[in-house]
């Protein structure tokens, strides 16, 4: 996205994440403020885009805070901190039971060096994640070790609340790290789920399987900082295009992603697949190592199932990939479809 339509890309990727997001250049000053800041600060983006952080928010740890901005600055490199070492950035509140043992929502921090063309870091983009439920589970566990130390009475009662806070600490792993989007493991559990019920209700199943366009040469052009970015914002623009909560986002691996459309026909899914494809174009980021567009696109290929005994998922992932791959050879930037071999037609 040009530098003429700066807003574009505030409203399709920024504000739709359930993350904190604002940026700050040399000077300190707030250049963006998304609408997860605005909420949980009560401050819009129009009382502080252009006006000093320290100036607007005179409760944060300054010292330490424009050290670390600072430090990125001048090293153009990521820096990360964990609520952990620094419970917040921001005193935010939470919406949590005031039982869970904290008083503010508990944050993870990142800081993304934004470089020029001349590879001079600009500005510095700083992201607050919500991590107030694995304080409270991580707390619940520490306390619930404690206990067993302390009453042996009571050994059989803690290690039911522990594994209870096992089983949502491992559902609150099921993120991938780097674009927040559903990882590997939750998509194969998930796409077996659905594939149950499909099979036991007689609905279509279907799946879309995205690849950036030669993402190992914008890897090569731009270098891998801005390729994770790359994939982030890729991320983004699918999640505001899944308008249904059944239907999940996923990274397969690499810059490979995957959706999950239950109920859904080929025509369906194809429409799905064409507002995603869109949605990538419209990030316009940059890429001039491409041959099929200036800025970076996908491939997509869909494919659709109603499940059998006789069939199974890999079938239709394989499927999927089989499009996927004719859609890079017929020219890349487009979405092909397919009906698995099982389907019925469903078109």
């Amino acid at each position: 996205m040009g530098e003429s339509d700066p807003n574009r890309l505030l409203n399709v990727v920024v504000d739709r994440l359930e993350v904190g997001i604002f940026a700050v250049d040399a000077e300190m000053r707030i250049v963006l403020w998304n609408h997860f800041m605005a909420m949980h600060s009560g401050r819009r983006a129009e009382e502080v885009v252009g006006r000093k952080l320290f100036e607007c928010f005179a409760e944060l740890p300054a010292k330490w805070l424009e050290k670390k901005i600072r430090n990125v600055f001048l090293l153009k490199n990521y820096a990360f901190t964990s609520w952990e070492q620094r419970p917040y950035l921001f005193r935010f509140n939470h919406n949590r039971p005031i039982t869970g043992g904290v008083d503010a929502m508990q944050q993870n921090c990142t800081f993304l060096p934004v470089r020029n063309a001349d590879d001079v870091v600009e500005q510095v983009c700083i992201t607050l994640f919500d991590t107030t439920d694995t304080a409270i589970y991580q707390l619940r566990l520490t306390r619930a070790i404690d206990e067993l130390d302390k009453e042996k009475e009571a050994q059989q009662r803690l290690i039911v609340q522990l594994e209870e806070a096992q089983v949502t600490l491992e559902r609150l792993a099921t993120r991938d790290g780097l674009t927040g989007l559903a990882n590997r493991r939750f998509f194969d559990e998930t796409l077996n789920t659905e594939w149950r019920r499909a099979m036991r209700e007689s609905t279509p199943l279907s799946l879309l399987m995205l690849d950036v366009d030669f993402f190992k040469r914008y890897n090569d052009a731009y270098g891998h900082q801005k390729g994770d970015a790359c994939l982030q914002f890729v991320a983004c623009a699918m999640m505001g295009e899944m308008l249904r909560a059944s239907d999940l986002a996923a990274r397969y691996g690499g810059e490979e992603f995957v959706v999950i459309l239950p109920t859904t026909t080929l025509q369906g899914a194809t429409v799905v697949g064409e507002r995603v494809r869109a949605a990538v174009a419209r990030l316009g980021m940059p890429h001039s190592a491409s041959d099929v567009a200036e800025y970076v696109s996908a491939s997509i290929g869909v494919a659709t199932v109603v499940p059998t005994p006789r069939s199974t998922p890999a079938q239709l992932i394989a499927a999927a990939d089989a499009a996927l791959y004719r859609a890079k050879r017929e020219g890349r930037n487009r979405v092909v479809a397919t009906l698995a071999d099982c389907a019925e037609q469903l078109v």
